[in-house]
């Protein structure tokens, strides 16, 4: 007997018994290599929605969309054309078919078909539940179809089942994709059509404005949460403590903090990491460290980020060694060095020239089965560099290509500056142009070590011909460079160029330092411009850069043909 006329006997035979016997008859039947019919399959399809069976409803055409479950009488597409039309399937049924054709498209991350059929179902006066609409929407965010998202939400208005959860997810999206007015409209519509948005949708998009650093429009959305008689909990207090510190506002992010204690509200691994992060790039670690204990106290279990960041800290302090022994602690406390605790240790130790002890964690890092990475590789080499080891830093330089690491910026201009510290102006050049051949272009400290080098050599020409293609690239030269030029140009002794790099600087609002002004007054002094080195005498004052006692003596000594201000005289 064919399989056209086997469907029939089938069909016959799944009418008769349950669900669960009839999808094992349905599948004994493939395996028996019988070919369905878009009847047959649409029976069974039908008889598990009937009795909420929408798990094996969703798998059945998972396998149709698969090619697991093929026939000659039609295709997966005409298939669901035929499901969707098909008299036979009463209108009670229609919103769970969709559904289930719907969920089954989602699982499989075809977005398009999710999105067509949804639509379809919705023209034919469907409606979806909210649990499906709000399934499309995560999936079209996740997949990165943020416009088709809020398209679909837009033109569902009034149509689909719609709750809080829904605003949520697509106010989330907007802030994840960096729409924050988007985001913010989606607020307003929500309290327009009736909803109380809630402390997380709140906190979602004050995490992003802070995320965005735009903390004055988190802030008023943090006020509003109580205005409107709602808690904060421990994420919105934390999001905002964070952002405040990232814009830099730290009285602030500690005020807030206070508050957050003061509201019963405890912290959170989250909040100390945030405080104990603060705390070390204040250089404070006595107050790092009198949080790190009352974690403990508190029961808030540390994790490596808790444990990084005071090794960071400490290691900032040049404390590697108590570093070392906080990684111990650490590893008794079950958790195991990472990536950042050994880059972060080995970076301690190159700085205090440890060289010998850096290679030992390099190694220890790798029979860890951490794999190295160009910031490992470039603490290495940086160290080596600065110890004069030329022959060290160009072993891992091969041993990082060895490795398909590629070089970044960062390597090719920390050995630049090594071989500019050497004197080897002319091999600085080559490793420069090996740069750029590899499609890196130097940024503002790549081409400031190049002019320090010139500097140096007393080849003010070059460095002045480099500094002008600096400003033909669109980069804006910094202090650094432009007290570089200052330097050699008053070590060349031509106040005539020191000086219009002065004028230039404050013309940009940079302020040259304290070298920058004596060198030049010096150097005025010597050429008898006394009247531009009294400008730059007051200048510095009124700056509050206070002109040493030997700068004065300097300029007292050196005048003959002109005097300075009485006020100079009595300063």
């Amino acid at each position: 007997m064919n399989s056209i006329h086997q469907c029939p006997v089938l069909v016959a035979k799944m009418v008769k018994t349950n669900p669960l016997n009839s999808l094992s008859l349905f599948k004994q039947s493939i395996l028996q290599g019988i070919q369905h019919t878009h009847q047959s399959v649409a029976f069974i399809l039908h008889q598990l929605l009937s009795c909420n069976m929408l798990g094996e409803a969703r798998s059945l055409l998972l396998k149709l969309l698969y090619g697991q479950i093929s026939s000659s009488f039609f295709t997966p597409s005409s298939f669901l054309y035929h499901l969707t039309q098909d008299p036979l399937v009463f209108d009670p049924m229609h919103v769970l078919i969709y559904e289930t054709i719907i969920s089954a498209h989602v699982q499989s991350r075809l977005h398009i078909e999710a999105v067509f059929y949804f639509r379809q179902m919705v023209d034919r006066g469907l409606v979806p539940s909210s649990r499906t609409f709000n399934s499309l929407l995560m999936f079209l965010l996740k997949a990165d179809c943020l416009e088709r998202a809020l398209s679909i939400f837009d033109e569902s208005k009034g149509r689909v089942h719609m709750d809080l959860y829904s605003f949520g997810i697509m106010i989330k999206g907007c802030c994840e994709a960096g729409s924050l007015d988007k985001g913010l409209h989606l607020l307003y519509q929500l309290k327009e059509l009736g909803f109380s948005p809630n402390v997380v949708i709140y906190t979602t998009l004050i995490d992003g404005f802070c995320k965005n650093g735009d903390t004055d429009v988190a802030k008023k959305l943090f006020c509003e949460i109580e205005e409107l008689g709602m808690a904060c909990n421990q994420f919105t207090y934390t999001v905002m403590i964070n952002g405040l510190f990232r814009k830099g506002h730290k009285e602030e992010g500690f005020n807030l903090y206070e508050k957050m204690k003061n509201s019963e509200v405890f912290p959170n691994i989250y909040t100390y990491n945030s405080l104990i992060h603060e705390y070390c790039n204040d250089g404070n670690m006595k107050k790092a460290f009198h949080l790190f204990d009352e974690m403990r106290r508190r029961g808030v279990s540390y994790n490596i980020v808790t444990y990084n960041t005071l090794i960071y800290g400490l290691c900032r302090q040049k404390r590697v060694l108590e570093g070392e022994k906080l990684v111990a602690r650490m590893m008794r406390g079950g958790l195991s060095p990472n990536l950042i605790t050994y880059n972060t240790l080995i970076d301690g130790f190159c700085d205090l020239g440890r060289m010998e002890k850096a290679l030992s964690l390099f190694d220890q890092m790798k029979s860890n089965g951490e794999s190295p990475s160009a910031i490992t590789y470039n603490s290495l080499i940086s160290g080596f560099s600065r110890a004069g080891n030329l022959l060290g830093a160009a072993d891992l330089v091969r041993e990082m290509e060895e490795r398909k690491i590629s070089p970044s910026k960062v390597t090719y201009t920390i050995l630049i500056d090594a071989f500019v510290r050497s004197n080897n102006m002319e091999k600085a050049f080559e490793i420069h142009s090996t740069m750029e051949n590899s499609g890196l272009a130097g940024d503002l400290y790549t081409f400031g070590v190049l002019i320090h080098g010139l500097c140096m050599k007393g080849d003010m020409k070059e460095a002045f011909k480099l500094f002008k293609s600096v400003k033909e690239m669109n980069l804006k030269p910094n202090d650094v460079i432009y007290n570089t030029l200052i330097s050699g140009y008053c070590k060349e002794g031509n106040s005539y160029r020191a000086l219009r790099l002065v004028k230039e600087m404050g013309k940009l609002r940079i302020i040259p330092n304290m070298a920058s002004y004596s060198l030049t007054i010096k150097v005025l002094c010597k050429d008898k411009k006394y009247v531009e080195a009294d400008f730059l005498l007051k200048e510095m004052i009124d700056l509050s850069l206070e002109p040493s006692t030997s700068l004065y003596n300097m300029i007292s000594e050196a005048k003959a043909g002109g005097t300075l201000s009485e006020k100079f005289k009595t300063i």
